[in-house]
Parts: structure tokens; sequence; C-alpha cells
């Protein structure tokens, strides 16, 4: 197929391209700056631009979308803008391009709604009750994506949760940058159960989507995609500091606390927000101090998909990129 990847300058739709690619497949993307992925069409735009993305869907038979606004604090327009009326955008080009199978990525936290998820599955995209701008956007996006799944349309949201590995910025990034200065507490006693998700895992269900999107089992339908190895989050913040070379945390600040100290940091971040993340939301809070992991036993039949790494392989192979 000709495939349509958007966000592949990021650290998930560039392992996503690249396995689209080595899967056999001719791949196109679009973002901002240049993927960084060898053996692809870059095409630059933004989301924002509908003809810019009428262009890049051009002859493609299918898109795999993860460019989205992603993070803890900001404008709530621009999450909008982005992750909502850019989705819609790009959903109404592929429709009158003629694109017949589109994977939206998408995240659990589109339906979690601050207490603790044990063995769930994929419920419903909540977008008046999922926490931050981020996850509300998102979840709306998804109700979009999947809403206009149709005959010769083939539609499916992938929920991909807490993906890391070499070269992440984000969540391995910001840990070890943390852990580094101090700054890192454990919440409570650290014991919340969560699910993850290596990097290679992500783009191979990425890949195994695109290829069952449109199976009737599987087209407007949403999966979550983990690991499927549920950790203490205290265990898997030690793996990741002691394979990235940082002290693990070793202090503890209530949940409670954190919650609140989070919700008073997004108010002060509304009118003075800083130049980077805010040390502390109360989505951030809550993500770290309740379990949250998942049941995969659908998502692997319906997907046809296993992971190949194993948490603690990721760490190894984390540990041999320093």
């Amino acid at each position: 197929m000709r495939v349509l990847v958007t966000g592949a300058s990021g650290f998930l739709g560039r392992a996503t391209a690249a396995a689209v690619r080595d899967a056999g497949h001719e791949v196109r993307t679009f973002q901002r700056r240049p993927s960084g992925v060898a053996g692809v069409q870059d095409v630059a735009g933004t989301m924002t631009d509908a003809a810019a993305l009428s262009r890049a869907v051009v002859g493609v038979d299918a898109v795999v979308h993860l460019a989205a606004k992603v993070s803890l604090a900001g404008d709530p327009a621009e999450f909008g803008r982005v992750n909502v009326d850019g989705t819609r955008l790009l959903l109404d080009a592929a429709r009158d391009a003629g694109a017949e199978r589109f994977v939206f990525v998408s995240s659990p936290s589109v339906a979690h709604t601050g207490s603790s998820l044990t063995g769930a599955g994929a419920g419903p995209a909540e977008p008046t009750r999922a926490r931050g701008d981020y996850a509300r956007t998102k979840a709306a996006a998804e109700l979009l994506a999947l809403g206009a799944d149709a005959a010769g349309f083939a539609v499916v949201a992938v929920r991909p949760h807490l993906v890391w590995g070499p070269g992440d910025t984000q969540l391995v990034g910001r840990i070890v940058e943390r852990a580094r200065a101090g700054r890192l507490p454990l919440l409570d006693s650290g014991a919340a159960l969560i699910d993850t998700l290596y990097v290679d895992n992500a783009a191979s269900a990425m890949v195994a989507a695109l290829d069952r999107a449109a199976d009737e089992r599987v087209h407007g339908n949403a999966y979550v995609v983990t690991n499927g190895e549920p950790r203490p989050v205290a265990d898997l913040l030690a793996g990741i500091c002691t394979a990235s070379g940082v002290p693990a945390p070793r202090w503890h600040v209530p949940a409670a606390v954190a919650r609140a100290a989070g919700s008073l940091v997004e108010a002060v971040w509304r009118v003075r927000p800083g130049q980077d993340e805010p040390p502390m939301t109360r989505f951030l809070a809550e993500q770290l101090s309740t379990a949250h992991w998942f049941d995969q036993r659908r998502t692997r039949a319906d997907l046809r998909w296993t992971p190949s790494v194993t948490i603690d392989e990721g760490l190894a192979r984390l540990a041999a990129a320093r």
C-alpha cells in the first residue's frame, strides 16, 4: 500500500514510519520538519493547513495518524486546533483522496478519569471527563475518527500506553532529568501497577492495525496496546533510572499532596506558563499514583499481534544505548 504517516519526526512516529516501510509499504510522511527516516518521502506541513493535508494524501491507500499536540500544559485552543480540527481535516482529505484505511493513534488517557484501571479494556473515550487538555482533545478526535468508519473507509483507533525506549526524550528523558536533579519522588508507596509499551512493540502494533483495519472484527473499534507486563511504578522508575545511569527515586510524597500541588501548578501555568513542562500537574500525579494496566487478550486476538521485546530486554537496550 501507499501509506501516509503523520507525525513521523516524533519518537513513536519515526519508529512507526520505519516499521511500515520495513513491512513492504511505500511510505510518505507529513510533519513540520524532516522525519529522518530513510527511504520515505517527506512532505512538510501542519495539521491546521487543509491545503497541505490535501496534497499529502494524494494517491495514498491508507493513513496512520500520529501527529498531535502532546503536552501537560499549553493553550487549550491550540490543543483543539491541532488534535481535533486537524484530525477532522485529515479525515476529510483522506476520504476525498480515496484512502480506504485510517489508523488513528490515540491514548488510554482518553478513557482515564482519575481512578484506577485494573485489567481494563478499551473503555469509551470521554472528552468531558478525561484529565487535561491533551486527553480531552484526543478523546474528541478519537470519537471523530471512529465516527467516520464506513464501508470503503475502515477506521481503527490504537491507544499505545506509555511508550519508551532508547532515544525517547519525553518519558525516559524527563524521568532521567528529574532523577538526576533529585526532583523525582514516588507518590505514596510507589506500588501502583502500571503497563508500559516498548517502542518497537508499539511500532509493530501500528503495522498490525494497518494490516487488519479492513477486517469486520477490527474496524470501528479502539484497542489499548501495552507490553502486558504491569509493574509497580517504583520498580519501573528504578529500572529506567538504573539503565540510564542515574539514581532511582527514594523519597516519597503523599499522592493527595501531589494532586493538590499539581492543581495549583496548573492554575499558575495558565497565567504565567513556563518554558518547559510544569513540574507537576494533577493528571501526572494521578498517573503516578493510580493503577492503570489493561487486558490485552482482545487486542492480541483481533490485531493478531504480540510484543516481541520484553520490559527487561527493553531496559537492557536502554542501558546499552547510553
